[in-house]
């Protein structure tokens, strides 16, 4: 056998039988045909590490021009249209320099937030209020003629007040006059005393433990979906204001007469519907006197609770502290602990307007 000249790779030793499970070769053009290149080759045909060191530097393999390996001096871009010689998932030493903590984050005063705990306190307290006023019509304490004369007395003095307010403003900009305000009154107060006696019988097939069960879970319902002023999904003022009432209903089919449920059903409508709207406006207007009231009401709705039960007063008491003055300050508290993080990673915002292009 001649022996190999110089720049030629000397005889590679096949062993037997490894022809035989040599797959074919596939012809693959390149560009415009003139460069032919042989794939899958086996890697037992290939020569061994000596004999390709043995064959000088002009045959070693060379990198590819495409390899994503980084380049020494070229610097490496955020973008995605320009090929980079770098991996996709490369990232500089300025990756952590954009970062941002906390952009989003609200800074709170404890005196803002006690202020605002107060929608909570009327909530509650409304609650207590009418539980308070059932009870004491069911233990003939009250009589329907009374409370409907405080209501309606009540009732005159909010109306007045609720103009007084921000002097009719409100009126002329929604265009509704005091007469259509009268129309829906009688209307109102008409259709429930004709009903009222379908809405003392509405129940009798119900007992009274499952009646007490779903009027609790009615106005626990309300509280929950109350317009606290949140803007939040859970919020519906519709369906915090049918629970109440359906609440009232259930409750007013347990009182002795037909009068005590048309009386229990306005007041309910009274104190979960228009009391709501005029601290909404004492709050926006009179920060002061919304504060008065609040107190006034939350001292009124203990003294009448008190009458009841020493122990449910002094427990909420509690409720109403922890809420208005407990809460604010955990929520100061764990307000310092919060650490949000932003940086390159987020998500795009696009903030342009975008819609000229569905023209």
């Amino acid at each position: 056998m001649a022996e190999p000249g110089p720049g030629t790779l000397p005889p590679v030793p096949v062993p037997p039988g490894a022809l035989a499970r040599v797959p074919p070769f596939r012809l693959e053009s390149r560009g415009s045909g003139r460069e032919v290149a042989a794939v899958s080759a086996p890697a037992s045909l290939a020569p061994p590490p000596a004999a390709a060191a043995a064959a000088g530097p002009g045959l070693q393999s060379t990198p590819r021009a495409g390899a994503m390996e980084p380049v020494p001096g070229r610097q490496w871009q955020k973008v995605l249209y320009e090929r980079q010689p770098f991996p996709d998932n490369y990232v500089d030493q300025r990756f952590l320099e954009e970062l941002r903590k906390n952009v989003h984050a609200r800074q709170y005063r404890y005196q803002a937030v006690v202020f605002q705990s107060g929608v909570v306190v009327q909530q509650l307290c409304s609650v207590c209020v009418f539980v308070l006023t059932w009870w004491y019509m069911d233990a003939g304490i009250l009589s329907p003629q009374g409370l409907f004369g405080a209501a309606l007395v009540s009732s005159l003095l909010g109306y007045v007040l609720f103009d007084a307010v921000d002097g009719g403003a409100g009126r002329w900009a929604s265009g509704r006059t005091r007469w259509a305000d009268l129309k829906s009154t009688l209307v109102f107060a008409a259709f429930t005393y004709g009903f009222s006696p379908v809405l003392k019988t509405l129940t009798e097939s119900i007992s009274t433990d499952t009646i007490y069960a779903m009027s609790a879970l009615m106005l626990l319902g309300h509280l929950i979906f109350f317009d606290y002023g949140a803007n939040a999904v859970i919020v519906s003022s519709t369906l915090s204001l049918n629970m109440a009432i359906f609440a009232s209903v259930c409750l007013a089919s347990r009182l002795p007469r037909a009068l005590h449920a048309f009386v229990m059903v306005t007041f309910a409508m009274q104190i979960f519907a228009l009391w709501p709207m005029l601290q909404k406006k004492l709050k926006a207007r009179t920060p002061r006197c919304y504060v008065g009231v609040t107190v006034l009401f939350a001292l009124a709705a203990l003294a009448g609770l008190a009458t009841v039960s020493s122990v449910g007063a002094v427990l909420f008491a509690s409720l109403l502290l922890a809420v208005s003055c407990l809460c604010p300050y955990c929520l100061i508290r764990l307000q310092l602990l919060k650490d949000n993080i932003h940086g390159p990673w987020d998500e795009a915002e696009i903030k342009e307007d975008l819609s000229r292009f569905l023209m």
